[in-house]
């Protein structure tokens, strides 16, 4: 049975969008989270890894709006996050 894992974005941006990318291979439902700032589409590593995630069809969601990203509360993201199997802080 496939796992529900939650990756939680916040200091090392390109680093977790690249293992988000990583642990949906195996076929888990993976979902993103950008936390605490926005992420820094300026950076070729952040913005290739979020095209990839698009591609891949991992859900990436944001507490303020930039770009193509869905945006959630705060408070939605936190009552969300309980329903995972996993949660990876990064």
């Amino acid at each position: 049975m496939p796992k529900k894992i939650a990756v939680l974005v916040r200091d090392r941006q390109a680093e977790a969008l690249r293992m988000a990318i990583g642990l949906s291979i195996q076929g888990d439902r993976v979902d993103v989270f950008i936390m605490g700032q926005e992420l820094d589409v300026d950076d070729p590593a952040v913005a290739l890894n979020l095209e990839m995630l698009a591609e891949i069809g991992v859900p990436v969601i944001s507490h303020t709006f930039r770009d193509n990203v869905a945006v959630m509360s705060t408070e939605d993201i936190a009552r969300k996050l309980v329903e995972y199997d996993s949660v990876i802080p990064y």
